[in-house]
């Protein structure tokens, strides 16, 4: 899946140590299906070569305004008419300034064009062309007054300015003002244009296993690997959700944009699920819970002692975190499709008997929605395919059969809920 698919991005680098992330940022743009167009500043060439930019982008790199080479269009065409600063804007479906100096900022806010990137800045289609900006430079300079006023005006602009990071800087000092990396810019880029079909709800996730513990270096879990929630939790940021995904002991990185809070147990998962869902409007529960837990918790570990013996555990069931959330009152405005509802999602991870497992419980739990699965076929792999269950109907996931990747998937789930909702992108 390209997900930059048909876009055509102007990248602009602006003077900085940082110009070297560029390069990555070029490539991976090209490898997720966008055409790149390379426009450098003097200053970026102090850092960075055409000659790189050129072989990762596959186009010709420009830095003059004064530069007469055919400029080329989104779809190749040659525009021979020694105006770049009009033509190599034109049929962008973004300028993204990565990375984007102080000085540069500075400059774009005050409309000044003394150099190509920022002539074709200002000449862009502002109502066709979005600008992009990835701030790139010493803490103290980020930190200043001047360049945070900046800053809020050009988002006052309508100019798109993306955070930054947080660490070591090539001067030796630590602190805010680094270049996000290039697969942050890319996540963000994706974000960007994905259509808002989810924006102004407040979406809760639960993913992965729960842990159940024995004794204090022995306990109970299941091979969820959490990949479907984080997906999840990820196209509905990018579908401009605000996003809060509970997330059982699993050693995935946290999406973009996407709000985290780590819990151990199924009783953790329930006090924080019932937390963050008293303001959520969506509520996914793609958890494993475990069914039950020990009823008792050993104080030390449980040892052989030689004679063959093996210690006798009893369990108590856990919580039922999804039942207990669609149950609640606002759970229940949901399945009635009340406006100030939770409209509630759950997921039922089989062995066999799919559709009968996931009818039954959709039915039990009292959701809206019953997502389904084969837990066996789908635990730790990066596919899946699912099953929608509702009061009416089923719909399978990838629509034809077979398996697709589960961030394809979560898409489509997304998709799927928001036109539930009767939300329009």
């Amino acid at each position: 899946m390209l997900e930059l698919q048909g876009k055509h991005i102007v990248l602009g680098l602006s003077g900085g140590i940082a110009a070297y992330k560029a390069a990555e940022l070029c490539r991976s743009m090209v490898k997720e299906g966008a055409t790149v167009q390379v426009v450098m500043t003097e200053a970026a060439e102090h850092f960075m070569t055409k000659v790189t930019m050129q072989a990762l982008s596959g186009r010709q790199v420009f830095g003059s305004q004064w530069d007469d080479t055919p400029a080329s269009g989104k779809n190749g065409e040659n525009i021979a008419n020694n105006m770049p600063h009009i033509n190599l804007s034109r049929g962008a479906d973004a300028i993204v300034i990565a990375p984007c100096s102080a000085d540069f900022m500075a400059k774009l806010l005050h409309g000044r064009a003394d150099e190509l990137l920022s002539l074709l800045c200002l000449a862009r289609q502002t109502d066709k062309v979005p600008l992009i900006l990835a701030p790139a430079m010493n803490r103290e300079m980020w930190a200043n007054p001047a360049t945070q006023r900046n800053v809020a005006q050009l988002k006052a602009d309508g100019i798109t300015v993306l955070d930054v990071g947080e660490g070591d800087q090539a001067c030796g000092e630590v602190g805010d003002g680094r270049m996000l990396e290039a697969d942050e810019i890319l996540a963000d880029l994706v974000a960007f244009f994905t259509p808002k079909s989810l924006l102004g709800q407040k979406v809760i996730i639960t993913a992965g296993p729960t842990y159940e513990a024995i004794d204090p270096v022995r306990g109970i879990t299941n091979l969820s690997s959490g990949k479907m929630g984080f997906a999840i939790a990820r196209a509905a940021f990018e579908a401009g959700a605000d996003v809060t995904l509970i997330a059982g002991p699993v050693s995935l990185a946290t999406p973009r944009g996407v709000k985290r809070v780590d819990v151990k147990s199924a009783k953790n998962m329930l006090v924080a699920g019932v937390k963050y869902a008293d303001y959520a409007t969506i509520f996914i529960a793609s958890a494993a819970v475990a069914d039950w837990r020990p009823a008792n918790l050993a104080d030390q570990k449980l040892k052989k002692d030689g004679t063959g013996k093996v210690p006798e555990l009893s369990f108590v069931e856990n919580p039922d975190i999804l039942a207990t959330i669609a149950q609640s009152e606002r759970g229940k405005k949901g399945l009635s499709g009340m406006p100030d509802g939770l409209f509630c999602v759950g997921f039922a991870a089989e062995s066999q008997d799919l559709l009968a497992n996931a009818q039954a419980k959709r039915i039990r739990k009292g959701v809206p929605l019953l997502v389904g699965n084969i837990g066996p076929a789908t635990f730790g792999q990066d596919d899946n395919a699912l099953l929608l269950v509702d009061a009416k109907a089923t719909k399978e996931l990838p629509p034809n059969g077979g398996k697709a990747s589960k961030r394809d998937l979560a898409q489509q789930l997304v998709a799927d809920i928001a036109a539930r909702l009767g939300v329009q992108a």
